[in-house]
């Protein structure tokens, strides 16, 4: 046991997004801290994570004790798809930056988010931690998903020369209250909510971009939270571990369209502009290992979780990140 004097500060770089505001609710408003934990949360305004400078000096500041790495440079898939370089560079310093600055301060303990789409293009499915690197990723952002999948390297480097207690998380489809609700370059799910919602003020048709074939794990991001905050206590492993609901609960984007128009009540006509890219069909993960880790974790039903996020969305309108 720690001794009760030594405070533990737990910094969450990417605090503003999606899941460090899940995780910021969690600790905050759900009794998610623990006597003698300070947690602190920083944005992008707080520091520019791709300079090494800034880097440091945001970390003299607080001296954590453990870091909860979520920060990136992120996009919807046709910005990806345009700056697939941008995205690789920017992701490949600010995880640099953070890996090596928390090892050069004597931190031993950083858990970092990787993303579903690091996940080989041509794959068996189910996909589970031992496949991350079995071959490319899909084209249409390899550039993000290459950064992201060194996050694991870098890991197992600072694990096998230096001993430190570095690894990562793999959530599948996050979506959730904070999100980014942006139509072309938000999350699938959260653009789909806006869009509903702008077809149902405006009358008009939703236009759904792709076929609505792809099928998704969609994960709600409270759940995460309180996952992530149990893989910061209790996970030993350097390898990675994929965060997800079940096989069993893959669903296609039609049927999750059709569950966002029956939320928000949009009784108009729903289009799929097959023109645009599908991005990859499926990416199936297996959440056997978190299972036999933590047999009793209940997950927030979908239909729930997407109800709480639909009315989050209307209910911060003028704040929400569109």
């Amino acid at each position: 046991e720690r001794p009760a004097f030594r405070t533990v500060r737990i910094l969450v770089t990417g605090g503003s997004g999606l899941l460090g505001k899940a995780i910021e609710h969690v600790v905050t408003k759900q009794g998610g801290a623990r006597d003698g934990e300070e947690w602190i949360f920083l944005s992008s305004k707080d520091a520019n994570l791709t300079d090494l400078a800034q880097t440091r000096a945001i970390f003299e500041k607080h001296r954590p004790t453990h870091v909860i790495h979520l920060a990136a440079k992120v996009g919807g898939l046709y910005l990806h798809m345009k700056e697939n370089l941008q995205f690789w560079r920017d992701n490949i310093r600010i995880n640099d930056n953070v890996l090596h600055t928390a090892h050069e301060m004597n931190i031993n303990r950083v858990v970092s988010c990787l993303s579903s789409c690091i996940f080989p293009d041509k794959t068996t499915y189910p996909i589970d931690e031992t496949m991350i690197h079995n071959g490319p990723p899909h084209e249409s952002n390899y550039g993000y998903s290459y950064a992201k999948r060194m996050i694991d390297v870098q890991n197992r480097g600072y694990r096998s020369q230096y001993g430190r207690k570095y690894t990562a998380v793999i959530p599948t489809n996050v979506f959730g209250p904070y999100d980014n609700f942006n139509k072309e370059n938000g999350h699938v799910l959260s653009a789909l909510i806006n869009k509903t919602h702008t077809a149902k003020v405006e009358g008009s048709p939703l236009q759904v971009w792709g076929s609505g074939k792809p099928l998704r794990q969609f994960i709600y991001s409270l759940d995460i939270a309180r996952l992530i905050i149990w893989v910061l206590r209790e996970y030993e492993e350097v390898s990675p571990i994929i965060l997800s609901v079940g096989e069993d609960d893959e669903i296609s984007i039609k049927e999750a369209v059709e569950k966002i128009a029956e939320t928000l009540e949009f009784k108009g006509e729903i289009v799929y502009d097959t023109t645009k890219s599908d991005g990859q069909i499926k990416k199936t993960a297996s959440n056997a290992k978190l299972r036999s880790l933590l047999p009793d974790f209940e997950f927030t039903p979908f239909p729930q979780a997407l109800k709480e996020t639909c009315d989050w969305f209307l209910n911060n309108y003028d704040i929400a990140r569109r």
